[in-house]
Order: C-alpha cells, then sequence, then structure tokens
C-alpha cells in the first residue's frame, strides 16, 4: 500500500550546535502545557486553583531519538517505541489532516507519532514539486505543535524502483533535512516500498540518499524501505537475510517492514520476529485487514503483531488516518467534511480497534 537557539561563535561544533538548538525546542514544548495554565483567566475574588502539571508530550519527554543497537531510543538513552498513524496521500485526503484532527490524535487517540505520506507519481510530488514539500512541511509542523514527531514519508511505490526517482529525492529530502535539521521531531523515510528490485538496487538507492539527508541533518534517524514491498524480501520469495548479510552502509538508521494482517499471515510475523533479532526495525506501515486495506478485518492476527511489536519495543504507525471507503481508513466516510473527530462515533470498526491500541 499499500526559532534556532544559536550558542556564541566558536562555542561548538556544528554538530553540538543542532543539539543545543534541539534542546531548546524540547525546553519550549515541555513549558507550552504550563504556560498555558498560567494563563487562565480566574473570576473575580476567586481563589486561584493550583495548575495541575502538564503532562509532557511524547516529544518533549523523549527528545532527540537515535538508534542504539537494535533500538530506537530517545535523548537519555532508553529504549522507546512509538505508536501513531499514517496520513493517507496527501494529495487526495489533505482535508483529514486538520488543527482538529491532530489535535483528536495527539490528544484524544494520545498518539506519539504521524507519518506524513507524500507520494511521487499517482498526482502526487511530480505534478508540484514545490508545493507537495509546503504541505509536507505544513503538516510536520503541525504534529510538531501538538508534541508528536513526525515520519517524512517519501511514498514511492509505482514504479517500485526507487532510483527511478532519485532525482526528485534528492531535491525533496535536501528540502525537508534544510527545514528540520534543528528540529528534533523528524525521521526520514527514504522509500516507501520499493517491489521488482534486487536489495542491492535498494540499498545503492539508500547509500545515495542519506548522505544527502546527513548534509544538512547529522543526527535524525533514517529509515530504509527494504524490497517486496518492505517486506525483507518475503513477498517476493526472499527473506531477512539478505539484509542482514550486506545491510546499508550508514549509522543511526533502521529498517521498515509492512504487514496487512488478514494477507500476510505466520511466514511474515516470523520474518518480523527474526529480523528484528538482528537488524532495527520500524514498521511504518500496518492493516487490519488485506494488503490493499480492503475486506474484513483480523484483529487476532493483527493482536499477535502488536503483542510481538510491544514486546521488543518496535514503533508503529498505522494505515490510515483518512475517511477513505476502503476498511483500512479509520474514519466513517464523509468524517473529514465535518468537525467532529474524537471518540469512537467517528470511526470505523478498524479505527476504533486501533484507537484502543495507541491509546493503552
Amino acid at each position: 500500500m499499500h526559532q534556532r537557539t544559536t550558542p556564541p561563535t566558536g562555542s561548538a561544533s556544528p554538530t553540538g550546535r543542532r543539539r543545543l538548538a534541539r534542546k531548546a525546542l524540547i525546553a519550549a514544548a515541555s513549558a507550552l502545557g504550563v504556560a498555558t495554565a498560567l494563563m487562565t483567566p480566574v473570576r473575580a475574588g476567586a481563589a486561584p486553583a493550583p495548575a495541575a502539571p502538564a503532562a509532557a508530550t511524547p516529544l518533549a519527554a523523549n527528545g532527540q531519538l537515535s538508534v542504539c543497537g537494535r533500538q530506537l531510543c530517545n535523548a537519555s538513552g532508553q529504549p522507546v517505541a512509538l505508536n501513531g498513524m499514517s496520513t493517507h496521500g496527501t494529495q487526495w485526503y489533505a482535508q483529514c489532516v486538520t488543527g482538529g484532527s491532530l489535535d483528536a490524535l495527539a490528544k484524544d487517540w494520545r498518539a506519539d507519532v504521524l507519518r506524513v505520506s507524500t507520494y511521487v507519481q499517482e498526482d502526487g510530488y511530480e505534478t508540484d514539486p514545490a508545493g507537495f514539500t509546503a504541505r509536507a512541511q505544513k503538516f510536520v509542523d503541525a504534529a510538531h505543535a501538538r508534541g508528536m514527531y513526525a515520519v517524512i514519508d517519501w511514498h514511492m511505490l509505482d514504479p517500485g524502483d526507487p532510483n527511478a526517482n532519485l532525482s526528485r529525492a534528492k531535491t525533496f529530502f535536501t528540502a525537508m533535512a534544510k527545514k528540520y535539521k534543528n528540529h528534533p521531531g523528524v525521521l526520514y523515510e527514504i522509500a516507501n516500498e520499493p517491489s521488482g528490485v534486487s536489495w542491492s538496487a535498494v540499498k545503492s538507492y539508500a547509500e545515495k540518499i542519506i548522505p544527502v539527508i546527513r548534509a544538512e541533518d547529522s543526527d535524525a534517524v533514517v529509515l530504509v524501505g527494504t524490497r517486496a514491498w518492505s517486506s525483507f524480501g518475503v513477498s517476493e520469495g526472499a527473506n531477512e537475510s539478505e539484509v542482514v548479510n550486506n545491510p546499508v552502509r550508514a549509522s543511526n538508521i533502521m529498517y521498515t517492514f509492512h504487514f496487512y494482517a488478514a494477507s500476510h499471515r505466520d511466514e511474515y510475523l516470523k520474518t518480523l520476529d527474526r529480523a528484528s533479532d538482528k537488524l532495527p526495525v520500524f514498521v511504518t506501515e500496518f492493516g487490519t485487514q488485506d494488503y490493499a486495506g480492503e475486506g474484513a478485518n483480523d484483529f487476532t492476527m493483527s493482536q499477535r503483531y502488536l503483542d510481538l511489536m510491544k514486546r521488543k519495543k518496535i514503533s508503529w504507525t498505522n494505515w490510515n488516518y483518512s475517511d477513505d471507503h476502503r476498511s483500512g481508513a479509520v474514519f466513517k466516510t464523509g468524517t473529514c467534511d465535518g468537525s467532529t473527530w474524537t471518540g469512537a462515533g467517528v470511526l470505523k470498526e478498524a479505527g476504533v480497534w486501533i484507537r484502543e491500541r495507541i491509546r493503552q
């Protein structure tokens, strides 16, 4: 499926300056809840009620992420697992990514992360590079404003060879990395679902794009798609060993895995288990339906995946936060034309189920 803070000149290296700037952003986010509470009007003559301490947002609590061993870790070096949602294609469902919907995702759903999916083809980025870059930045900024992390998803799908869009990817990720180089809240997903190409071709692409990002943003986590629709090759008769034996030559990276529980059964679950024993893995897309995000939900199989990911602290984002007609879109059709986003009443069966898991 599918306000920079700068230390005195000469006081730190470029990487050190970036980290100081990121810490300032985190501190501002932490203070926001308390500052808002302090500005609440008090009725004349009434004793002011003590302000309840604001719960730290995921971004404020964890800060700059990095890969430590096979885990995603926070600024204190502790393993963390982010849980959240992926947008649908922003060329079709931008109306589902609003202030109200993201307030619901952050506060009602209690999500840690929003994956912002910029399709390359299918009336996406290639039709208006500047416009779609600005749109992606708008949604990333909105996630950050609510204390969530953002996965910047280069949603290449067809053609399946990421090298076909190499020049476009370089342009897009240069722009995104320049904007977010001092922000702790981004992860870069450089190829959504490679297919029909060898692992060596995907690896070659990754080793061309990662330096483009690192030239601007030296310490953000990069997420590398695996072949056969990010299945570690299983959907094309391979397995994770090709990645284990020939990893991407870069640090601070994770490999992505996608599954759709009604279609992808024990072979895929076992692959995720084995791969995450040897590699850092982030499940950037999954559904409770078939591989097209359609049909009946298989919550039993889905729960087996979630249990494994919880036990191994594997981060995930569910597909998708829209009101598409398919069963995999969490909102009932027509919701995105309205103004009500919270609670279970606006959700399809899959939406009710995944909201409960994120809230847990």
